[in-house]
């Protein structure tokens, strides 16, 4: 038997790199999808390692000037217009490509110009997020809060133009080490919400180290990067090593780095080879490939890290922003009257019917449970010749922790898809909180299931991007932007976690649906979404892209202090419904929550969602009475109990 050779890492991403360049010359994150800047700058700088592809660069840096508008920033093509997060990248690409480009220095304007919202501190705040709410960073999307990710490729991409020392800069770093624990590591934002600590993320710890290289140590820094090569030996994700490679070599000459960077480089060689050849569940990543060589070649090549006496660049920093004239305001406004008056008219039946399947394990047979179920909507939701998609609900990994919808109810919902004769069953979801998604799907063993079942998974944050217009206006976005994959969904499943929110209550088949929005329109953790109020963002997604089912998986609960930091809750039942909104107040019912207090659900009732009311909830299956608990409500939010019970 012969023994296929080892693959030559960086030549074979190379390789693929080439081979899926657009004819626009941009790259997308995955063949066959639409350009976009951050996979086209990423890639750039990868093929930039040698001087042999300068025609294929240069259309590439073509695309990208093409993208820059009158303010100076680069924004998503065909997305939310105020998402301008790429626009450090691509002064990172140009500055170390073509330093006298128009690109960088509009551009640089447009980054000094923003200004992201604050909050004045106080002992509350303090006490239950334990950051600097004044500071002033950069955010995902315009006029919205400050997060690690797009503070730090500012900074990085200020550095390379020679404005390390300018104000803003100052500030910038002083907010990431703010938002930086003590203990090691960074995530997107907040170390404790609400009394609860969150836990770090390599990606986020790592943009952070490299917007502080080169610069005066300090003891954050230093505990991050003994976080980074801990992780190491926890980690055998590929994307997670390519950034804790690059972070790491920015601090090469610390003695415990730089033992760790060899066995770092073997082990990328590894998981290169073991993840491209086993791969058939996920499309193959852009981005993981331009991480690969850039990672590999670190040690020569590193396009990051700022030059020790970059040329300032001299800058209009003072650009006065364009707001929306009158005309554009009463048209919004006019828009807006019509479409909650259409909403008015959304044709409700008199009644609806939610299922609750009893399921005492995730051993049990669940195929025959959620198949039993489904005898109750198959005449209202048919999935024969159906492209059906799945969607989970996946914020973060904890194996002793019931964050995510369980990988066997996913299982169990693809066999009855398939059995039902499904023509194409999808599973995707856009997480919030982490960006490395390949991981989560991973290590939740969920890429098993879907391997098991040859079902594809799909990235909503980075998928080809969906404009429909916004049928709720509570936001005042004119228009929501999907994941494709979702929009064009025959028939969209809602697959959510049996959970409490420490903001919006109950996280169920509603809330789930933030996971069904690109990243890289509305930022992470879906800041934009955030910023515009959680109940007007679920009610908005929900009226303009409902499911046509919703199966919430309530086998093992969580109480308390959800999404993330609660306890653990056997509720030992599924429940399915065709009216999302009637299943969780259902839910909320065998939570003993009352659904007419959860704002979100209210606001639903009140926008003809569906329905809220018990008395026109159908029962079938199990009944709430026998099922029902005194869940421990999230913090601040005692007043959603049903005391009647």
């Amino acid at each position: 038997m012969s023994i296929a050779a080892p693959i030559d890492a960086i030549a074979d991403a190379e390789a693929y790199l080439l081979s899926i360049q657009n004819d626009d010359g941009g790259w997308p994150y995955a063949q066959g999808l639409p350009s976009q800047p951050e996979p086209t700058a990423m890639t750039i700088l990868a093929l930039a390692r040698s001087a042999t592809q300068q025609k294929v660069i240069q259309k590439g840096l073509d695309y990208l000037a093409k993208l820059q508008d009158s303010s100076g920033a680069i924004r998503v093509p065909g997305a939310f217009a105020k998402s301008y997060w790429p626009t450090a990248l691509v002064v990172i690409t140009f500055q170390q490509l073509q330093p006298e480009s128009p690109v960088v220095k509009k551009a640089l304007g447009w980054l000094f110009s923003q200004r992201t919202k604050t909050t004045e501190m106080n002992e509350e705040l303090a006490r239950d997020f334990e950051i600097d709410t004044s500071l002033v960073g950069w955010s995902w999307t315009e006029n919205t809060f400050s997060w690690v990710d797009p503070t730090s490729w500012v900074i990085l991409a200020l550095r390379h133009c020679g404005h390390a020392d300018h104000a803003r800069t100052l500030e910038g770093l002083k907010l990431l080490l703010d938002r930086a624990y003590a203990e090691g590591g960074a995530n997107c934002g907040n170390r404790r919400i609400y009394g609860s600590m969150t836990e770090p993320v390599p990606g986020n710890t790592c943009t952070l180290l490299l917007a502080h290289s080169a610069l005066e140590d300090h003891p954050k820094l230093v505990a991050a990067r003994r976080y980074l090569r801990d992780s190491v030996t926890r980690h055998t994700d590929l994307e997670h090593l390519c950034w804790i490679r690059l972070a790491l070599e920015a601090w090469k000459t610390e003695p415990a780095t730089a033992e760790a960077l060899p066995q770092l480089h073997d082990l990328l060689v590894e998981c290169y080879e073991e993840q491209t050849t086993n791969n058939r569940v996920f499309r193959r990543s852009t981005m993981r490939q331009a991480l690969t060589i850039l990672a590999l070649s670190a040690d020569s090549y590193h396009p990051f890290m700022p030059p020790a006496k970059p040329s300032k660049l001299s800058v209009d920093d003072r650009i006065k922003l364009k707001k929306p004239g009158l005309t554009d305001r009463i048209t919004s406004g006019f828009k807006g009257m019509m479409v909650h008056a259409m909403g008015q008219l959304r044709a409700l039946p008199d009644s609806t019917t939610v299922h609750i399947g009893k399921a005492n394990s995730y051993e049990d047979d669940l195929v025959a449970v959620v198949s039993q179920m489904y005898e109750t909507f198959r005449d209202k939701v048919p999935l024969k010749d159906k492209r059906v998609v799945l969607k989970p609900n996946l914020v973060e990994y904890h194996p002793d922790r019931v964050i995510n919808t369980n990988p066997k109810v996913v299982g169990a919902v693809i066999a009855l898809c398939q059995k039902e004769g499904a023509k194409e069953v999808i599973v995707a979801e856009g997480p919030g909180h982490w960006r490395n998604v390949e991981y989560l799907v991973t290590a939740s063993g969920l890429r098993d299931v879907l391997a098991h079942y040859k079902v594809p998974f799909i990235d909503v944050n980075s998928d080809r991007i969906a404009q429909r217009t916004n049928l709720g206006m509570l936001t005042g976005m004119e228009h929501i932007f999907y994941s494709a994959t979702v929009a064009e969904a025959d028939v969209l499943i809602s697959m959510p976690k049996f959970k409490t929110h420490h903001w919006a209550g109950v996280t169920l088949s509603l809330k789930n649906l933030f996971g069904t929005l690109p990243g890289i329109c509305y930022g992470w953790p879906k800041n934009e979404l955030h910023h515009r109020g959680i109940e007007n963002s679920i009610i908005d997604i929900a009226l303009t892209r409902t499911p046509e089912l919703a199966i919430v998986d309530g086998i093992m609960g969580m109480e308390g202090d959800g999404p993330l930091n609660g306890g653990a809750r056997p509720m030992g039942a599924l429940i399915m419904g065709n009216d999302p909104l009637a299943v969780d107040a259902t839910c909320a019912r065998m939570m003993g929550f009352r659904p007419e207090k959860i704002s979100h659900l209210q606001l639903g009732a009140q926008r003809r969602l569906g329905h809220i009311d018990a008395t026109r909830i159908l029962q079938a299956g199990g009944k709430i009475e026998e099922l029902r608990q005194h869940f421990v409500p999230p913090p601040k939010l005692e007043a959603i109990v049903d005391g009647n019970w």
